[in-house]
């Protein structure tokens, strides 16, 4: 059974020591993924002040980030769109963001529909509203 870490240079740095994505049989494990931009500290739909607080959350932004970079790791691991299997979705404000981002996700996964759980979290590791933990077959 291979145990093989994937890393790409399209999706954002991890924000830790851990790689974007392992393989472990004929399954994809990805970290965590935001809808940060590789390279740089841009976080699509978040507006931050002066002091570095967000003080606007666009969450169709956000989701379009993450699906972007999530596709980014399965595609270049090896797997699709198509073969994912499982996401686990955390935000941080649930009342605010759930119908934002079930509508963007019910388009981004009209004809794939994974198994899914969204969870509401009290913060994550960047100013991000949206993260997704994704499983997905790989041959």
């Amino acid at each position: 059974m291979s145990n093989d870490k994937f890393e790409t240079q399209r999706a954002p740095e991890p924000v830790g020591a851990y790689p974007h994505a392992r393989r472990v049989g004929n399954l994809l494990f990805l970290s965590g993924v935001g809808p940060r931009k590789r390279g740089s500290k841009e976080i699509p739909g978040v507006t931050l002040n002066a002091e570095g607080e967000v003080t606007a959350v666009d969450i169709d932004a956000q989701c379009q980030s993450c699906f972007d970079n999530v596709r980014a790791v399965v595609e270049d691991a090896g797997s699709s769109w198509a073969q994912i299997v499982d996401v686990t979705v955390f935000l941080t404000n649930m009342k605010r963001d759930f119908p934002g981002f079930n509508a963007a996700y019910a388009k981004a996964f009209a004809t794939n529909q994974p198994a899914r759980t969204t969870v509401e979290v009290g913060s994550l590791p960047t100013p991000i509203a949206v993260e997704l933990k994704v499983i997905a077959s790989i041959d």
